[in-house]
């Protein structure tokens, strides 16, 4: 009986173990089969090819300040409270134009005691004169003594010296007087008004910004890569980017014609600084812009987009391609479907491709879709994007 007992136990045994080991190969199988599937697996994604195209750049700049040659302040010469302003914003001025008037109670005050100074004067004058004339008459007939001749010549000459100074005193009163007026340094428009009236300024202080307005410049400090391709007398086009900007400065006289922040206004490059031939990181180039449709201001704008008239060849790809926010890096794809990173060096950028100096070939496929959970070493299936054609 026990015999059959130990055999029944044995085969018991024996069958678990048996379907143990059968198991553990399913898992082994299976896990070796997900495996492979998984190394055989091709991602889906969107690629476009490194091509040569003509290429027109853009530049975005941060910030654009218009300036003109030819602007300046008019300045108070001396203290006073504004009585009137004679013109108005973007009013446009002949040179000595009067601009506006001040009153200061103390100048009729010393004028008044100035031209009591040079009466004064002038009498003390007559008389040195007179007793002088005498003294000579006297001298002539020796009927008096050399020291009272010496005496009252020396009193008649301090006499004129004493009327030069007060009459000096009154013109510089007069002076003062005029100074009430400003008047316009140069002709132009006015383009800012510093002070209302009633305001009380000093002497020094600018109450107007003029200057002429037809040609404004604007410059900008460029890397090597963004200035290489630039030549003096190029014709460029400015975008204002930022709306909310555009409007405060087209809410002005200056608005006849203005299409806000949809306005374009073309550029003549001017400058290059050092010029393109000699080697330089940093350049600085100036722009012209002409401006006799007033359509812009002598002010600082931001968020300005610069986009070049002229272009030229170039190897390109697409600007969604990179890696990182630098540019410095791409996926590539090879012929077998596996990717691999890139390191590249980028030139200029039009707004939708991105100049490629080096590290990619014309033909080249490079991933230009979604890049996110994507790595070194997948092999992916490629469709070209549109522009990858």
């Amino acid at each position: 009986m026990k015999k059959y007992f130990y055999i029944a136990v044995a085969v018991i045994l024996s069958m678990a173990t048996l379907l143990v080991v059968y198991g553990a190969w399913l898992n082994y199988s299976d896990e070796n089969q997900i495996a492979r599937r998984l190394s055989e697996r091709t991602i889906q994604i969107v690629g476009a090819k490194v091509k040569k195209q003509e290429l027109y750049p853009r530049i975005e700049l941060d910030l654009v300040r218009f300036y003109s040659e030819n602007m300046t302040d008019a300045v108070a010469l001396t203290d006073g409270r504004i009585a009137k302003w004679f013109v108005n914003k973007n009013t446009s001025v002949h040179k000595g134009e009067a601009l506006l008037s001040m009153v200061n109670e103390q100048i009729p005050l010393k004028i008044q005691r100035a031209a009591s100074a040079v009466k004064k004067a002038e009498a003390t004058l007559a008389q040195a004169y007179s007793a002088y004339q005498r003294q000579k008459q006297l001298m002539e007939l020796d009927a008096t003594s050399k020291e009272k001749y010496e005496a009252s010549e020396a009193m008649y000459l301090a006499a004129q010296e004493e009327l030069q100074a007060s009459r000096a005193e009154y013109n510089q009163c007069l002076v003062q007087e005029n100074w009430l007026n400003i008047y316009a340094p140069v002709a132009g428009e006015i383009l800012i008004i510093y002070k209302q009236e009633g305001s009380y300024v000093q002497a020094g202080t600018p109450v107007a910004l003029v200057g002429d307005f037809d040609t404004l410049y604007f410059n900008a400090t460029l890397n090597d890569q963004d200035a290489r391709h630039l030549h003096v007398g190029d014709v460029s086009t400015l975008r204002f980017m930022n709306q909310g900007n555009m409007w405060k400065a087209y809410d002005t006289g200056y608005a006849a014609g203005n299409q806000g922040w949809k306005q374009k206004i073309n550029t003549v490059l001017m400058e290059i600084t050092p010029p393109p031939e000699e080697p330089a990181d940093i350049r600085r180039v100036v722009w012209k812009v002409d401006n006799r449709a007033h359509l812009l201001e002598s002010m600082t704008y931001n968020n300005v987009l610069l986009e070049m008239g002229k272009g030229y060849s170039a190897i390109t790809v697409p600007r969604s391609s990179f890696v990182d926010s630098d540019k410095k890096r791409v996926f590539v794809v090879d012929d077998e479907g596996v990717l691999s990173y890139r390191n590249v060096i980028i030139g200029a950028d039009d707004g939708k491709n991105v100049e490629i100096l080096s590290g990619l070939s014309e033909g080249e496929i490079v991933v230009s879709g979604d890049l996110t959970g994507l790595k070194e070493g997948m092999k992916v299936s490629v469709s070209l994007d549109e522009e990858g054609n």
